[in-house]
């Protein structure tokens, strides 16, 4: 059994990341934007960047840096299969799942502009937004020395493998399969 983190910027390929994993291998998924929006939804709030940044954010001072996550992982090991956390964004985060068994994380980045272009094009609730507010959100993500506030800048540097997504989905999948193909 494998768990593999998946970190990276806003619209940068990790839900593409765990397609791949889950077709071609067999991964199980759980998502930390999944585990926000329940909680969003049951304090009655809108699901958009703002209240998952503010409620994640809040669930982490209040518990742990690692709330979150710790909760996922638990659920992924009582799966007993190799399974995917998708959206790791703080370093304490990956602090504690570098404690865990079985751990490792895959970054992936690509330019702003074609990042920009693929959210407006799979247009969820939290993509519509000018380029301007993209740019800002992802800022307001990228870099902190709070350890309950996302840092993707650190998460992206503590990745065991660091994958950049300019291409094609094609050409993304071939970076994939060097990493994944274990009987290569």
């Amino acid at each position: 059994m494998i768990v593999v983190g998946i970190t990276g910027t806003i619209g940068a390929g990790k839900g593409t990341i765990v397609n791949f994993l889950v077709v071609k291998y067999g991964f199980k998924h759980f998502s930390v934007r999944n585990f926000i929006s329940k909680e969003i939804l049951k304090r009655g709030l809108k699901v958009d960047r703002d209240s998952l940044t503010a409620v994640a954010n809040e669930l982490r001072a209040k518990h742990s840096p690692s709330y979150i996550i710790d909760c996922l992982y638990e659920e992924a090991l009582k799966t007993g299969e190799n399974c995917i956390i998708e959206s790791i964004r703080t370093p304490g985060e990956i602090e504690a799942l570098r404690k865990k068994e079985f751990f490792t994380l895959v970054a992936v980045d690509a330019d702003p502009k074609v990042r920009y272009n693929r959210i407006i094009a799979r247009a969820s609730e939290t993509d519509h937004v000018s380029f301007e507010t993209f740019l800002a959100n992802e800022q307001r993500e990228y870099s902190t020395d709070n350890p309950n506030k996302q840092n993707l800048k650190k998460c992206i540097e503590l990745a065991d493998y660091y994958v950049e997504n300019n291409g094609t989905v094609e050409d993304l999948y071939k970076k994939l399969e060097k990493i994944f193909d274990y009987d290569k």
